[in-house]
């Protein structure tokens, strides 16, 4: 079986160029893991691979899903470990290529069975603060609570349909898979990859000039004539702010200076997760040119697969 290679990292570090070069490299075909290209639409918003990217090496999950549609970590693994067998059983490499933690973690790690979402309760919960919902996650699982992160009212909302429908304490690999940080697993700790980095100042400057190119590009008139949009889809990064934008609530200068710093702040969640999730080898790209970075990365690449 030919190798799975994993190259993660914050927004605009510069993985898509990267991976698109050592995929030809290597013989291999890219999977994405990204949780909003997934879409099929929302190009220029999610700075999808352009075209001749996508010509010069194939891509699997990158525009498949209708914007309508639901997606979660659990369904996106299914679709991923598809792909891989496909890839492998064509006898060629696969780079999954990403930034949604949750969505690598599922290839990784893997998901054990957990109860499914409950739309009703769900819908309760939602209207609830955030201090009655970690109130109620105690009542009913201590130990739950102790491993849920009890800010984010999304993970606090699972913790509590999952310990209302079991009533017990999920194992420590159903906590890590849906709700919570856990433990590596053995698929985890022999997962080759490279995590991309770079200097603050050097990713904060990329952040701003895609964002920048972004409506160079046309991503009002894109967001303007979208059909309709799932509530999975309707989280992708800068859609609320151009929302507003076409709306006549802000103007484009604060449009772009409220995607910029949500974006800042997006790539600054996605390193504290990295450096907790992943083990990983750690790139830093600021220093080196984009040949050093490649033969850099085809050096681990090839220790990999020896």
């Amino acid at each position: 079986m030919k190798d799975t290679f994993f190259v993660v990292g914050p927004t605009a570090v510069g993985k898509t160029t990267l991976a698109t070069e050592l995929a030809e490299k290597f013989d291999a075909e890219i999977v994405n893991a990204d949780a909003f290209q997934v879409y099929r639409g929302l190009d220029v918003l999610t700075a999808k691979p352009d075209a001749e990217a996508q010509r010069r090496v194939r891509h699997h999950l990158q525009g498949q899903i209708p914007l309508s549609e639901t997606m979660s970590a659990a369904i996106f693994r299914a679709l991923a470990c598809g792909a891989l067998a496909d890839i492998h059983l064509r006898k060629k490499n696969a780079i999954v290529v990403g930034g949604s933690g949750l969505y690598l973690k599922g290839i990784t790690h893997g998901f054990d069975q957990v109860p499914p979402p409950d739309p009703k309760l769900r819908d309760e919960l939602s209207a609830l603060p955030l201090k009655e919902l970690a109130e109620q996650l105690r009542k009913l699982s201590p130990e739950l609570a102790a491993r849920t992160d009890l800010r984010n009212p999304r993970r606090l909302v699972r913790a509590i349909e999952i310990a209302s429908a079991s009533m017990v304490v999920p194992k420590a690999s159903i906590l890590a898979a849906d709700v919570v940080r856990g433990r590596r697993s053995a698929t985890a700790a022999t997962a080759c990859g490279v995590l991309l980095l770079r200097d603050r100042a050097d990713l904060y400057q990329r952040i701003n000039d895609r964002v920048n190119a972004m409506f160079r590009a046309g991503v009002e008139e894109e967001v303007r004539v979208l059909p309709e949009v799932g509530p999975t889809a309707d989280r992708a990064l800068g859609l609320e702010e151009i929302r507003a934008l076409i709306a006549g609530q802000i103007s484009r200068e604060e449009c772009i200076a409220k995607i910029q710093q949500a974006t800042r702040r997006y790539a600054k969640r996605q390193l504290t997760w990295f450096r907790h999730q992943t083990s990983f080898a750690p790139l830093n790209l600021t220093p080196f040119s984009h040949r050093e970075a490649v033969r850099a990365i085809t050096q681990m690449f090839r220790r990999a697969q020896e």
